[in-house]
């Protein structure tokens, strides 16, 4: 899967980017040590956050950016309210998660098609029966 003719092959570059993305901003907090800002940068969550680009995922990174930002700026009104605003943002997504179930999964409507939702883009054999002996139209028999 991950070899030179696998379907992943190119995944394995990103092993070499984790390793030599965390080196620029090693050194820039060396050379510049009064920018206290540059030790906050996080490599990790820059490379990681592009690849988990569905929109759920940006909706939690925005919040998380505007969350450091209100920290930051307004630390008063952060311990005060930010326990209860998180609980609420929390509470108000398992809620509709719910709701979309209920009224729109059940009922057969699952949004819209994108790249990311086709469950049948992988294997063709896997809807294909593992049970010895049993034929199935466009399925190899396993003995």
């Amino acid at each position: 899967m991950f070899g030179n003719l696998g379907l992943y092959s190119k995944i394995n570059y990103f092993f070499l980017l984790g390793i030599l993305a965390p080196l620029p901003v090693w050194f820039l907090s060396r050379r510049f040590p009064e920018r206290k800002w540059i030790r906050l940068i996080n490599m990790p969550i820059l490379i990681s956050g592009p690849g988990r680009c569905r929109l759920l995922e940006l909706l939690t990174t925005i919040c998380g950016f505007c969350n450091f930002v209100v920290y930051w700026k307004f630390k008063g009104w952060w311990a005060r309210h930010n326990y209860i605003l998180s609980a609420g943002l929390d509470a108000g997504v398992a809620f509709m998660a719910i709701l979309c179930y209920f009224f729109l999964q059940i009922k057969d409507i699952n949004g819209p098609q994108w790249w990311g939702m086709d469950a049948d883009d992988h294997c063709p054999f896997a809807g294909c029966p593992t049970a010895p002996g049993v034929k199935v139209d466009g399925c190899p028999v396993v003995n």
